[in-house]
C-alpha cells in the first residue's frame, strides 16, 4: 500500500511539474535568437544596447541575444580564423539562430566564408560598413543590411576651411587599410595646398614621439580604434588626447569630441542603428534578405566642439552653412536673462509710466475743454429732444432735468430736483423703480423698466425709461443718465390685442366643447346603434358572401366609431374635467402612443389634483400641441412628458432627441404652433421656453406660477401692467 501511495505521489508530482513549467516551454520555442558578431570591443559597447531597443519595440516575440568577438589584427591568419570558426561551431551548434549582425566588413566576410559550418541558413544582416567597401563585390544570398560612408572628403573640406594656413596634414590610423585609402584619395584632390604625412600602428610610446615631432601648421585626421583583443597600456584615447593638445585634430567618429577633436562630418548613428534593426526586424519576421534592398545612408552634417573652436581661435563665422556647434556654454545673457529681463521690464514700465502720466495731464486738460464744450452741446440737444432726459449723481440724487421734463412734472422748475422725483412715481410702481435705480448704482450697469409717472394735470402715463451709466474725466463713476418715452398708447394696444386673443382662445375652447359633445354624445351613439344593426342583419344572414361583407362593415363602423371618440377627446377631454390635468395628459400620451406606434414616457410628480380650470387647460394644449409638433417634424418614435409641481408652480417638459430646429427662424417665419402655445402660456401668466438646435432635439418647458387669479377676458384698469412671455 505504501508503494502504491508513493507512486501515486510521484506521478501526480511529475504532472504538476509538466503543467507548470508548459509556459515557460512554449515562451522558449517562440523566442527569437539574435547572434551579434562585432570587430571592435569600442562598438560593442557603443552599439549594442541601441540595437537591443530598436528590435525589442519591433519584435513582438521575447528576444535572446548573442554576442561574439573577432580580433581584427589577427584576420589575416588563416589558423586563426579556422581556430575562431571551431569555436563558434560549438558555440551555436545547439542554438537555432534566426539572425545574426554583423559590423564590419571583417566580419562580414568572416561569417560568409565559414557560415555553412557556422551559421547554415542563418540570414545576415550588415551595418556599418561603407559602400566603397562593397563596391565590386556579390552580395551572397541571405545577407542585406545597411551602409554608412564615413565623411572623409566633408571633414577634410571643414579641416582646410578653418584652417587655411595649414600646410600638411597627419594620418593617424593602424595601418594602410580601407579607411587610409579613402583619406589619401580625397587629401590628393588637395594635393597642390598640403602635403600627407601617414602615422601607421598601434597606440603606442612610439606613435606619441612621431605626434610631438609634428611640424606646425599641421592638421590630424584620427582615426585609431581598439580593434584587438590585446591589452596595452596605451589606449587609442591616450593617442587622441595627446594629438588634440599638440595640433588642431579632426576625427572620423563623433564619439571623440570628448577628448579634445574639433569636429568633422557625420551622420546620425543612432538612425542608421535604428534603420539596421528595422531590417533585422524584418529578417525576424519572415521576409527573406534578398528580398529586402541594401540601403545606404551619406547625409553627413558638420559637427564642432565649441570649446575646441575658442581653444584654437576659430571664429564662428568661418563655419559652414548648416554647421551643429556642440557643447556651447551660455552667454552673459543666457546665464543672466532670468534676472536682466524683469529688470529691463521694470526699467521700461517706469519709463512708460512716466510718459502715460504726462501724456495723461495733456490729455486729461484737452479733454476737460472738450468736456465744456461737449456739456454745452449736450444741453442743447436734450432740451429738444422729445424724450424725459435726466441725470443722477452716484448717490441716486437727480443733478439735472431737461426742458421735456419740467414741462411734464410742471412749471416750477426747481420741483423733482434730489430725492424728490419719487413722489411722481405712481405708489405701485414705486418702490420697484427704487429698487432697480439702486441696483444699477451699485452696480454701474444699464437697466430699462416701465413705469407710470404723474403729469402735471395729475394724469398718470406709462413711461418706458432707459438708463445708463456715466463716468468722469479719470474714468470714476459718476451717475446715471436716462431717457423716457410716453409708451401709454402701445401699452393700452397691447392690452387690448391680449384681450382679444384671449377671447377667440376661449370662444375656440368653447366651439371644442360643443363639437366633441356633438361627436360623443350624437356621432358616436348613432355609429353604435349602426353597428349593432349591422350584427343583427349578420346573423340573420345565411349567405357567406353577404356575411362577410357585413362583418367588414362592422369592423368599419366600429374602427370610425373609434376615431371619432378619439377626435372627440382630443377636441375636448372628459378626463381634464374629472381626474385632472396629470390623467389627461397621461391618457392623451397612450392614445397617441397607440395610434401611431409611438414610445412615449411620460411622468408626473407632486402635481396638484384640482388645478384652476385656465391652467389645466393651458397645459393640456400645450401638451398636444408639442407632442404634434415633435410626431411630425422629429423623425423620431421616442419622447419624454413630464409634469411637476411644486408649492408655487407648475411645470411641463416635452422632450425629442429628433432633427431640431432654429427657433428663432421659426418665430420669425414659422407657423402657429409656436405663437399659440406661447400666447396660452401668457394667459395664464406663465413662462414659454423652446430650447432647440438643429441636430440636437428639442425641449418644450413651461412654467406656470399658481395663485394667481383666473384670467377674465372683461374690461380691467387701462393702465394694468401685462408681464411678457420671452419666446427663445
Amino acid at each position: 500500500m505504501w508503494k502504491i501511495s508513493t507512486r501515486l505521489l510521484l506521478l501526480i508530482s511529475g504532472l504538476l511539474l509538466c503543467i507548470l513549467s508548459r509556459p515557460a516551454c512554449v515562451a522558449q520555442q517562440n523566442a527569437k535568437n539574435v547572434l551579434f558578431v562585432f570587430s571592435s570591443a569600442d562598438q560593442q559597447h557603443r552599439d549594442l544596447d541601441s540595437f537591443e531597443k530598436g528590435l525589442r519595440t519591433r519584435v513582438p516575440q521575447h528576444l535572446n541575444f548573442y554576442t561574439s568577438y573577432i580580433d581584427f589584427e589577427r584576420m589575416v591568419d588563416a589558423s586563426y580564423r579556422d581556430s575562431l570558426a571551431e569555436t563558434f561551431h560549438h558555440a551555436y551548434k545547439n542554438v537555432k539562430l534566426d539572425v545574426a549582425v554583423v559590423s564590419s566588413i571583417e566580419a562580414l566576410r568572416f561569417v560568409t566564408q565559414y557560415r555553412d559550418r557556422i551559421l547554415p541558413g542563418v540570414p545576415i544582416v550588415f551595418y556599418s560598413l561603407s559602400a566603397k567597401e562593397l563596391e565590386g563585390q556579390q552580395i551572397p544570398a541571405g545577407v542585406t543590411g545597411t551602409t554608412t560612408d564615413v565623411g572623409l572628403r566633408e571633414t577634410i573640406d571643414l579641416a582646410l576651411r578653418l584652417h587655411p594656413d595649414a600646410q600638411a596634414v597627419a594620418i593617424i590610423t593602424e595601418g594602410p587599410g580601407f579607411w587610409w585609402k579613402v583619406a589619401q584619395s580625397e587629401l590628393y584632390r588637395h594635393r597642390d595646398r598640403v602635403k600627407e604625412i601617414d602615422l601607421f600602428g598601434p597606440p603606442s610610446e612610439e606613435t606619441l614621439d612621431k605626434i610631438a615631432a609634428l611640424p606646425p601648421h599641421t592638421l590630424i585626421l584620427f582615426q585609431l580604434a581598439k580593434l584587438s583583443a590585446r591589452e596595452s597600456d596605451i589606449k587609442p584615447n591616450d593617442v587622441l588626447a595627446a594629438a588634440a593638445k599638440h595640433l588642431p585634430t579632426y576625427c572620423a567618429w563623433k564619439g571623440s569630441f570628448i577628448l579634445g577633436c574639433i569636429g568633422g562630418a557625420y551622420t546620425d548613428g543612432e538612425k542608421n542603428i535604428d534603420s539596421s534593426a528595422a531590417t533585422a526586424a524584418r529578417v525576424l519576421s519572415g521576409e527573406r534578405p534578398e528580398n529586402i534592398p541594401v540601403v545606404n545612408d551619406s547625409n553627413f552634417q558638420p559637427q564642432v566642439d565649441w570649446r575646441e573652436l575658442r581653444r584654437w581661435h576659430i571664429p564662428e563665422s568661418t563655419l559652414p552653412s548648416g554647421a551643429v556647434i556642440l557643447y556651447r556654454e551660455p552667454s552673459l545673457w543666457e546665464r543672466g536673462r532670468d534676472y536682466l529681463i524683469p529688470a529691463i521690464g521694470l526699467i521700461l514700465g517706469q519709463a512708460i509710466l512716466i510718459a502715460a502720466l504726462l501724456w495723461q495731464r495733456a490729455r486729461k486738460r484737452k479733454a476737460e475743454a472738450v468736456m465744456r464744450e461737449s456739456e454745452k452741446r449736450f444741453r442743447v440737444m436734450t432740451d429738444t429732444t422729445p424724450s424725459l432726459v435726466w441725470m443722477c449723481d452716484s448717490h441716486g440724487k437727480i443733478t439735472y432735468r431737461n426742458e421735456r421734463l419740467i414741462a411734464f412734472t410742471g412749471p416750477d422748475p426747481t420741483v423733482g430736483f434730489s430725492d424728490a422725483w419719487a413722489s411722481y412715481v405712481h405708489p405701485d410702481d414705486r418702490q420697484n423703480l427704487l429698487d432697480t435705480v439702486a441696483q444699477a448704482l451699485k452696480n454701474h450697469k444699464s437697466f430699462s423698466t416701465e413705469c407710470r409717472l404723474r403729469r402735471s394735470d395729475g394724469v398718470y402715463r406709462w413711461m418706458l425709461a432707459v438708463a445708463s451709466p456715466r463716468v468722469n474725466g479719470d474714468g470714476s463713476f459718476a451717475g446715471l443718465i436716462a431717457s423716457a418715452v410716453d409708451v401709454t398708447d402701445q401699452k393700452l394696444a397691447q392690452q387690448s390685442l391680449e384681450k382679444m386673443s384671449g377671447r377667440l382662445i376661449e370662444a375656440q375652447e368653447q366651439e371644442r366643447s360643443r363639437i366633441a359633445r356633438e361627436l360623443h354624445d350624437d356621432i358616436c351613439q348613432r355609429l353604435a346603434l349602426l353597428s349593432l344593426e349591422i350584427d343583427e342583419v349578420h346573423v340573420a344572414s345565411v349567405d357567406a358572401n353577404t356575411t362577410e361583407s357585413l362583418e367588414q362593415i362592422g369592423r368599419l363602423c366600429r374602427e370610425i366609431g373609434s376615431d371619432v371618440q378619439g377626435l372627440s377627446h382630443q377636441l375636448h377631454s372628459s378626463i381634464l374635467d374629472y381626474l385632472g390635468v396629470a390623467s389627461a395628459v397621461k391618457g392623451f400620451c397612450d392614445e397617441m402612443s397607440k395610434q401611431y406606434d409611438l414610445q412615449i414616457e411620460f411622468s408626473a410628480r407632486d402635481v396638484p389634483k384640482q388645478l384652476p380650470k385656465d391652467i389645466s387647460l393651458c397645459l393640456f394644449r400645450v401638451a398636444q400641441e408639442a407632442l404634434h409638433n415633435a410626431v411630425k417634424y422629429s423623425g423620431i418614435s421616442e419622447f419624454t412628458v413630464e409634469l411637476v409641481g411644486t408649492r408655487d408652480v407648475v411645470q411641463l417638459m416635452v422632450t425629442d432627441r429628433g432633427a431640431g430646429f432654429d427657433p428663432e427662424d421659426v418665430r420669425q417665419h414659422g407657423g402657429l404652433g409656436l405663437v399659440s402655445m406661447q400666447e396660452r402660456v401668457h394667459l395664464v401668466h406663465g413662462t414659454f421656453l423652446v430650447d432647440s438646435a438643429p441636430g440636437e432635439g428639442t425641449r418644450i418647458l413651461v412654467a406656470v406660477p399658481l395663485g394667481v387669479p383666473e384670467r377674465k377676458y372683461a374690461e380691467d384698469d387701462s393702465t394694468q401692467e401685462i408681464t411678457r412671455t420671452q419666446l427663445y
